[in-house]
């Protein structure tokens, strides 16, 4: 809202200003009325008065006004706009205490008002999923972190991925976003990629979940799909993702290694190259791009889950990790925090929990990758996203970085 015109009060009669404080208070009184001593249109008519004698009073009185009229059950839409709109001291006290506004009100509110007022507005009591989405489009991090913190706020599968696609760039974020009880483990698997490490171990042990009620309704499908000689793409891919192996036996009978755990020894006498690490992603049922990925992350946790869901041991974690030249301990001596935390992240994990992280990641790193969704992250597009289904958003998020590049 526009500043109110200036009024040169200093200059106008004292009976006229009590006057005009004592219309005010009494318009306010009439607006503040039961609905069994005014109806709808004398509300509404007294409400307009009300609005034009705001235009020309001092900040004092339509503060005044505004506290006198947060408390009703019912405002007059105008007057409700205009204190809305108003200084964020003024508007604050409808924002925060007034429970009739309308999602409609708030999200007007929103989109015309400024920073301070959106602030004030994520804290309120019970926002709807409508009002959420409103404020956290904005991409303010004050505004968006206020949201996450506010319990009482209900968010939609829509706002919450905006928000982790955001938190690639806000990683304060995170932390916010995996206390929302709306954040789903395909926004949680996705962003572990840039999380911290405490973050890191909540998504694990929060979204690594099991699949064994998957495999229990489908495990005649298994013989089923055998039958039909898999020649069906999606019950395909679907029950590669349930089923409960996780090494490709095709590509261990072709490769030069005989299997995995041999192909970590080459790594570990050769140093791990990239003709070796693609032959290690393809052994464990991944793609190239997938086990790229998690052989190239910083934090080191991806590759102790590759291990514990393909039934690596131990020792081939630490090969591996030795053949990427990755350090065990500082030079003092004391043991290396990072690869202490790879070892921990393997213990923890129940191999099928493992396997589940596992395989959404090469689902939405691999599978979901079309040429068009591969254009999409090179030219960083971000307009259209909503026609991208769950794991194709997933890989344009945790990709983006790698094309950027």
């Amino acid at each position: 809202m526009s500043e109110p015109a200036a009024q040169p009060e200093e200059t106008a009669p004292v009976a006229g200003l009590r006057a005009r404080h004592a219309l005010l208070k009494r318009l306010a009184d009439v607006v503040s009325l039961p609905a069994s001593r005014i109806n709808a249109f004398e509300r509404s008519v007294t409400g307009d008065l009300l609005v034009e004698m705001l235009r020309l009073a001092s900040p004092e009185d339509r503060r005044r006004v505004a506290a006198r009229l947060a408390p009703l059950a019912e405002l007059p839409n105008a007057l409700a706009r205009m204190l809305l709109r108003d200084e964020p001291q003024i508007a604050g006290l409808l924002i925060e205490q007034c429970a009739s506004l309308s999602d409609a009100d708030l999200v007007a509110c929103a989109r015309d008002a400024e920073v301070e007022h959106r602030f004030l507005m994520a804290s309120r009591r019970g926002l709807s999923e409508v009002v959420s989405e409103t404020l956290l489009s904005f991409g303010e991090s004050q505004v968006i972190e206020a949201v996450l913190r506010n319990t009482t706020a209900r968010l939609s599968q829509v706002a919450v991925e905006g928000v982790v696609s955001l938190s690639r760039t806000d990683r304060h974020l995170c932390a916010h976003l995996l206390k929302r009880p709306e954040l789903r483990p395909s926004g949680a698997y996705v962003m572990f990629w840039w999380s911290g490490p405490e973050d890191r171990r909540t998504i694990l042990q929060r979204f690594a979940v099991s699949r064994e009620v998957m495999q229990e309704v489908s495990e005649d499908v298994f013989a089923m799909a055998a039958e039909e000689g898999w020649q069906d793409p999606v019950s395909r891919k679907a029950l590669q993702f349930i089923e409960r192996r996780q090494r490709n036996r095709a590509a261990i009978a072709k490769s030069p290694y005989g299997g995995l755990e041999e192909a970590v020894a080459a790594a570990g006498q050769m140093g791990l190259s990239r003709e070796i690490a693609t032959e290690i992603a393809y052994l464990s049922g991944v793609k190239p791009i997938t086990g790229a990925k998690i052989l190239g992350d910083p934090g080191g946790e991806p590759l102790a889950i590759l291990c514990k869901a393909t039934g690596l041991g131990r020792g081939e974690l630490q090969l591996l990790w030795r053949s990427m030249r990755r350090p065990e301990a500082l030079l003092d001596g004391s043991p290396d925090p990072v690869w202490e935390r790879v070892q921990i992240t393997y213990e923890m994990l129940a191999v099928d929990r493992a396997q589940t992280v596992l395989r959404y990641w090469n689902w939405s790193l691999s599978s979901a990758l079309t040429p068009a969704l591969l254009r999409a992250i090179r030219d960083g597009e971000e307009e259209g996203v909503d026609d991208y289904s769950a794991p194709e958003r997933a890989a344009m998020l945790a990709l983006a970085e790698n094309f950027g590049r």
